[in-house]
Parts: structure tokens; C-alpha cells; sequence
């Protein structure tokens, strides 16, 4: 449920910008902040939901979050003006970083024996892709039929359900270990993540403020390593957990997973309607192949993962991902969208094979008492990619004055950076020629 209510809420927003930019006469880059503050504020406090967890209660933090959603949808529904429409998505933003750092923490709990825990996480994955198949419909429907406003009102039934589900079926946990809350790295992790992901939205406006938000971006990660190798392992992110291989992998794959993705779902739907190929039903109907091989390929990722190895499913899911891309982008000035969705197919198939994987990877590297820890960095890597991807693409895109050439610039872009990541997690993630020897004797 805390899938469904932060991925459905994603999905719909995406279909809806166009509405929204004729209903305020926003431009692009306006647009681009209604995606992104909710993206900036969940990737700059992603570090603090997941250590509020840890020490306080998995399930209040989640309670939380599923709480702060549900308001702020009313607020984004009955928002007057952009400011506080983009104000209500920050709020958003906030509930997300304590509720789903907090779900993958409680399986990571509550699921000791890693075969059951990946499938677990691969019913959690198949809940991404669920929401992409209901949220575009769901959305294109209301759209059509009640205006963009009823689409922050249909999240509501599904945050309130995680809300009362949560007090039932949920046991308390958290682990204080001589832990406690690190305000100074936690200012320093908000800095660091929220100055690079506005430096990235700001690129293409305001390109010397985008500048010196990065270089303040780069001195808070230094100073946050710095801080964080003193405290050893009381630290809020205790550096060794980089050590692993299969953990650096894992984020890089998942960091260039989300940069394509969430520029396809920013810009897909915008360019169908802007140039009037398809209507916001239309558009959500043809996002439905790839939320589909999703929800369908997710549940199996455990087992194909045991069978193939995580190294193969990642980076292969990731690789696939990245084709499906630039089949979108060579596509981009066909007047058929058939390429278009066989590049959408393998994308849903792509996603259904590594994220669930991706996500074991991550919370199977920690123990159970960084369960929230483990789950934000894999998060605060997500969102990273996410925020970036729909930053640079948008402004990619907005560079162009035709928005069929800004499409399959932007799509050729985002392949390239998927496939070069899913490389690099290959090299990373796959098992020591060694190892596999000595596992083999």
C-alpha cells in the first residue's frame, strides 16, 4: 500500500502536467518543479525517515508518512495557485521520505530467510509497477471527466488504507543500539542531496546559481565522509557498508535505473498531448505495456535472481531499460507509436527484473538494526537518479524548439546513461572469479 500511494500519486502528476500548465500558464521549467519538489525534498530528507526508523518505530514513522501524505493531497487538490500546489508535492515529498524508507525496513525485519525476503520484495517491486498501470488510467479517466484536481483526490483512499492497515498488521520495531539521532550529519546529508538535485533542476535557467549549488553540494559530501569516518559504526551512514561490492553496484544501477525512467514518465505523456497526438486518457492508455510486463515479470525477480545471479538480473534489467530507451527516442518523429510502445514493453520488463533485486541487494547487505538505513541510501539513490534524470532530460528537451527532436535527444541521452550504469554494476556486483571457484569445490 505504501508503494501504491507514493507511486500512484508520481504516475498521475506526470500525466496531468499538461492540464496544469494551461490551468496556471506555467512554463516548462514551472512544470518540471511540480516533479521535482516533491522529488527534492524526498531525496534531501530520505536519511533522516530512514534513521527515525531505525530508532524510533518502523511502524510509527510509517503511520507518519502515510499521514503527511494524505494532507497534502487536500492541500495540492484545493491549491489556489503554483506556489502552493508545488508547496502541497514538497509536503508529499516529506511523507514519502518517512513511509517508504520505513516499508522496505520492515520487510528487511520481518523476513529473516533471504528466498522469502526477495519475494517479498518482489511483490514490493510489482506494487511500482501496479501503480504505473493504475495511475495513468486512473488518471487519464479523471482527467477527461472531473478536471486535474480529482487526481491528488484518488491518492487519498490508498494513503488512509496504509494508514489504518498499518495499526493491525504491523509490529512495532526499532533498535536504539547506543544510536542516536545525528543532527549535524543529518544538516550535512540534506545539503549534500538537496544541493545537488537543485543544482540539476536549476541547470538549464539559471545555469550559474546551478553551478554554485553543486560546488556547495560537493563541500557538504566532503565534510559529511569526514564527520562520518569518526563516528564508525554509530554513524548515521557508516562508510564500510560502501566496502561491499555488491552495494556500490546496486546504487549505481539503481541511480542510473530511475535518471532514464523518470524523464521518460516527464516527458512521454507531455509531448503526446502537447503536439496533440493523444489526449491525457490516451496517454495513460498508452503507458499501460510497460506498468503491465512490470507488475507481471516482479514477482518472479527472486527466483530468477537465485537462478541467474543478481549481478545478471540488475544489470541485465538495467541494460534492457536503457535499449527500450533508445528505441523511444528512434521513434520519436514516427507518426506510429508501435515503436514506441515495444520500447515502453521493454522498459516494464527491463524494471520487473532489477528492481526487486536491486532492493535485496541493498537491505541483504546490513543487518536488521540498519534495516532503515540500508533502505534509505538505496531510496536516496532512487530519488537522486529520479530528480537528475527528470532535470537534465527536461532541460534537454526544453533546449529544442521541436519537441519530437527534444524527445529522442533526450531518450538517446537517457539509454546512454543506462547502459553505461548497468555496465559498471555488472563489473561491480558480479561474483569474484575466486569466489566462484571456491563456492564450486
Amino acid at each position: 500500500m505504501a508503494v501504491l500511494v507514493a507511486q500512484v500519486d508520481t504516475a498521475v502528476v506526470n500525466l496531468a502536467l499538461h492540464p496544469i500548465g494551461e490551468y496556471f500558464s506555467a512554463s516548462v521549467n514551472a512544470l518540471q518543479w511540480i516533479v521535482d519538489s516533491y522529488n527534492l525534498v524526498y531525496a534531501v530528507l530520505l536519511l533522516t525517515g530512514g534513521q527515525l526508523a531505525d530508532l524510533y518505530g518502523r511502524r510509527r514513522i510509517f503511520m507518519v508518512g502515510a499521514a503527511i501524505i494524505t494532507v497534502a493531497s487536500f492541500l495540492c487538490a484545493f491549491a489556489p495557485s503554483l506556489t502552493i500546489l508545488i508547496s502541497g508535492r514538497a509536503l508529499a515529498g516529506l511523507g514519502a521520505a518517512l513511509l517508504i524508507p520505513a516499508s522496505l525496513a520492515i520487510i528487511r525485519v520481518v523476513w529473516h530467510e533471504p528466498m522469502e525476503r526477495g519475494r517479498a520484495l518482489g511483490i514490493w517491486a510489482a506494487c511500482n509497477g501496479l501503480a504505473l498501470a493504475i495511475g495513468p488510467t486512473l488518471g487519464g479517466f479523471l482527467i477527461s471527466r472531473f478536471d486535474w484536481q480529482s487526481i491528488f483526490l484518488a491518492t487519498i483512499p490508498l494513503s488512509l488504507t496504509a494508514l489504518l492497515l498499518a495499526i493491525p498488521s504491523i509490529t512495532e520495531s526499532s533498535d536504539l543500539r547506543d544510536r542516536h539521532f545525528d543532527a549535524p550529519a543529518q544538516l550535512l546529508g540534506a545539503t549534500a542531496l538537496g544541493s545537488l538535485a537543485f543544482s540539476a533542476i536549476q541547470l538549464h535557467s539559471m545555469p550559474r546559481l546551478a553551478i554554485i549549488t553543486f560546488a556547495v553540494a560537493l563541500f557538504a559530501i566532503v565534510l559529511f565522509i569526514k564527520l562520518e569516518a569518526k563516528k564508525g559504526a554509530v554513524a548515521l551512514v557508516p562508510l564500510d557498508i560502501f566496502r561491499v561490492r555488491e552495494f556500490r553496484g546496486a546504487i549505481i544501477a539503481t541511480t542510473g535505473m530511475t535518471f532514464g525512467m523518470y524523464g521518460t514518465l516527464f516527458l512521454l505523456p507531455l509531448t503526446w498531448q502537447s503536439s496533440g497526438r493523444l489526449d491525457a486518457t490516451g496517454a495513460g492508455i498508452a503507458l499501460m505495456p510497460m506498468a503491465l510486463v512490470f507488475v507481471l515479470v516482479s514477482p518472479f525477480s527472486g527466483a530468477l535472481a537465485k537462478k541467474f545471479s543478481v549481478s545478471f538480473m540488475t544489470a541485465g534489467g538495467v541494460a534492457i531499460i536503457g535499449s527500450g530507451l533508445l528505441l523511444i527516442g528512434l521513434s520519436a518523429h514516427l507518426a506510429s507509436i508501435v515503436l514506441t510502445e515495444i520500447g515502453l514493453t521493454l522498459t516494464g520488463f527491463g524494471m520487473g527484473l532489477a528492481t526487486g533485486p536491486l532492493m535485496g541487494a541493498v537491505v541483504g547487505a546490513v543487518t536488521p538494526d540498519r534495516s532503515g538505513t540500508a533502505s534509505a541510501l538505496i531510496n536516496a539513490a532512487r530519488m537522486a537518479g529520479a530528480t537528475i534524470g527528470v532535470a537534465v532530460l527536461g532541460a534537454l528537451f526544453a533546449m529544442m524548439h521541436d519537441s519530437q527532436d527534444g524527445l529522442r535527444l533526450s531518450m538517446f541521452l537517457g539509454g546512454l546513461v543506462q547502459i553505461i550504469c548497468a555496465t559498471v554494476a555488472w563489473a561491480t556486483m558480479r561474483p569474484k572469479a575466486g569466489v566462484v571457484r571456491r563456492a564450486a569445490l
